[in-house]
């Protein structure tokens, strides 16, 4: 016997692909909302994090400027007491220039010659003064090339001048004050006129 199937079977069938396609829309729309929310919450996790860390930065960052400046600050202050240092140092170092000068003048200066001004001005003395002749002053700078604590005489100026009647000669005269080499403070310096 032939059975004849009446009832609407491909309609039936096209409801049912209705009703899958129905039901896998509704899952895709559902592990798509959930694939968002996951990815969304991982985006929002990973900017907080970075804010955190952002903010942590600029918190270290202001504990290295505050650093920096204090360090900035002792530095100056270091310059500033080497700067000193140095200052006495030098005027340590160069104390007993004056007495070793005033000394050697009064050990070389030659009968006839009297000075009338002294200056110095680092290691280079000037000095004008008056001599009973030329041949004087000539004496008065080989002693000077003699002396272990002057040095490079040079004579800037001289001319004949009048004073109390008498004609003498007014010069001028730059030399060096140098550390003698070896040189024991209170050694006399060689008489004036001396050779070798």
């Amino acid at each position: 016997m032939i059975r004849i199937n009446l009832l609407p079977h491909r309609a039936e069938k096209r409801r049912a692909r209705q009703v899958q396609f129905a039901a896998l829309c509704v899952i895709s729309l559902a592990l798509s909302a959930l694939l968002v929310g996951f990815v969304h919450v991982a985006i929002s996790t990973q900017i907080s994090y970075q804010e955190r860390r952002n903010e942590y930065l600029k918190q270290e960052t202001a504990i290295l400027d505050k650093q920096i400046a204090e360090i900035k600050k002792l530095r100056e202050q270091t310059q500033s007491l080497l700067a000193r240092k140095n200052v006495v140092e030098n005027l340590q170092s160069t104390r007993s220039d004056v007495v070793h000068l005033l000394d050697q003048i009064l050990r070389i200066l030659p009968d006839g010659v009297s000075l009338r001004t002294l200056k110095q001005t680092g290691h280079k003395i000037s000095v004008t003064g008056y001599a009973q002749s030329n041949a004087r002053i000539s004496t008065l700078m080989r002693a000077i090339d003699d002396s272990p604590w002057l040095d490079t005489p040079s004579l800037v100026e001289i001319h004949a001048a009048n004073m109390g009647g008498a004609r003498i000669s007014e010069f001028t005269l730059t030399f060096k004050l140098t550390q003698a080499q070896g040189a024991v403070a209170g050694t006399p310096a060689k008489p004036a006129g001396a050779k070798g």
